[in-house]
């Protein structure tokens, strides 16, 4: 009967309504949560009925139903925070949490460090990263993040860079002498390198030139600090050769010794590889160290050695990098945060606590570096905002709540066509 159709189809309008009053509250609930993104229904019409059989001109509709309730992933506002911990995705990409259901998938950054040391969310799920190896450069080996070394082991000194021009006037007839360096040398510059103990110990490097394309170079330690050495004293502890070309490039180095023997516990026989750049004859440009017609001038040392320091405070970079910052200056890469990417996002299973669950049309996630393989960029000291838009998500409620009442008048209308039928059995 037409009029019991009608109280039906009004039934399913205001199921549906009801559906949507619902998606519309939790979107204002979630307004202040991190990360939160908005949900909208989508309505379908219910099964037609034919009443021909097999033309669409009579066909009847049945009501509606809620098809499908799709997430927005529309990006949120970031907020600034004070923690180096609070992290945000600008772009696409989810952090990926492990714990004891399994894997899940967040967009939101509110992460800390536990008793453990490991990178979690306020639930206790673990951020999954990439780890570095022990020169700090990132792996492939995926893992939980952490921070392991509260306390940075001293590293002696392996290798000293020098970047300098050595005076191409200079004198040739001047004869070094080990007992009066400094003014037996056409040249001297200073580095600090440190023991096996990470001591640090001023080393004088001296340049003396022996032909227009050759020169010599000797590094000195102080008497005091070194063993056997007497204070006051300078001792040999390397030297080597250098050879330029006619362009004033570096065309080939050579070392003649290096074993360097700090008193005070220290390792004797400690390596120290002088390096001057590549030199020309290796395919190297040879501009780290030049002989031009200009005073000789040292532009900068740098040396790998370091004493040990315990941990300060840490960083994140764009591309997730974590490094650990420590007292004694040095800078440590930790880890990389990785990235999860789906080609169909708005298909992810919500799960509560800001997670979400992969499902067959999600698609299995792509694990990756952020700005790498579509993915967006992290910032530290930020917060992704709720998308929640409390005046459109107000409009939409009452819109809702007009269409829920409209359905609502369908059926009363039917109840009382019904009525009508009813009082005819009695006229």
């Amino acid at each position: 009967m037409g009029i019991l159709s009608s109280m039906y189809t009004g039934y399913t309008g205001i199921q549906g309504q009801g559906e949507a009053l619902s998606v519309y509250g939790d979107n204002i609930a979630n307004s202040a949560t991190t990360g939160f993104k908005v949900a909208r229904p989508e309505f379908k019409d219910a099964v037609a009925k034919s009443l021909n059989g097999f033309g669409s001109s009579l066909a009847t509709g049945r009501g509606s139903k809620v098809g499908a309730i799709r997430t927005v992933f529309s990006q949120g506002t970031l907020l600034n925070t004070e923690s180096p911990t609070d992290l945000s995705v600008t772009g696409n990409g989810f952090f990926v949490a492990d714990n004891l259901e399994g894997r899940n998938f967040t967009r939101d950054g509110s992460f800390h460090f536990d008793k453990d040391g490991k990178l979690v969310t306020s639930d206790g799920a673990k951020i999954q990263g990439f780890q570095a190896d022990e020169d700090g450069k990132i792996t492939s080996k995926m893992g939980s993040i952490s921070i392991d070394r509260a306390i940075l082991d001293a590293k002696g000194t392996k290798t000293v860079n020098l970047f300098a021009n050595l005076d191409s006037r200079a004198d040739m007839n001047l004869k070094f002498d080990p007992a009066n360096p400094d003014k037996t040398s056409h040249f001297a510059t200073g580095v600090m390198v440190h023991d096996t103990n990470g001591t640090p110990h001023a080393v004088t490097v001296y340049f003396n030139k022996v032909d227009a394309h050759n020169w010599e170079w000797k590094a000195m330690g102080k008497g005091e600090e070194i063993e056997g050495g007497k204070p006051g004293d300078q001792v040999q502890q390397a030297s080597g050769k250098l050879t330029f070309n006619d362009e004033g490039k570096l065309d080939t180095q050579s070392v003649d010794d290096s074993s360097f023997n700090f008193n005070k516990g220290s390792k004797p026989g400690q390596k120290i590889a002088f390096s001057f750049g590549k030199e020309v004859q290796l395919g190297g440009d040879g501009l780290q160290l030049t002989q031009y017609g200009s005073n000789s001038e040292a532009y900068k040392t740098t040396q790998d050695g370091y004493s040990s320091g315990s941990l300060g405070s840490l960083k994140f970079d764009d591309d997730g990098k974590l490094t650990a910052i420590y007292t004694n200056g040095e800078n440590v890469t930790v880890a990389q945060v990785a990235l999860a990417r789906f080609e169909s996002p708005e298909d992810l299973l919500k799960i509560g606590g800001n997670k979400f669950k992969e499902t067959r049309s999600s698609g299995q996630p792509t694990i990756g570096a952020a700005l790498s393989g579509g993915r967006g960029s992290i910032t530290s000291k930020t917060l992704e905002a709720s998308t929640t838009d409390i005046a459109n998500e107000f409009i939409n409620l009452m819109t809702a709540q007009r269409n829920f009442q409209a359905n609502s008048k369908v059926i009363g209308v039917g109840d009382e066509l019904l009525g009508e039928v009813i009082n005819l059995k009695r006229n």
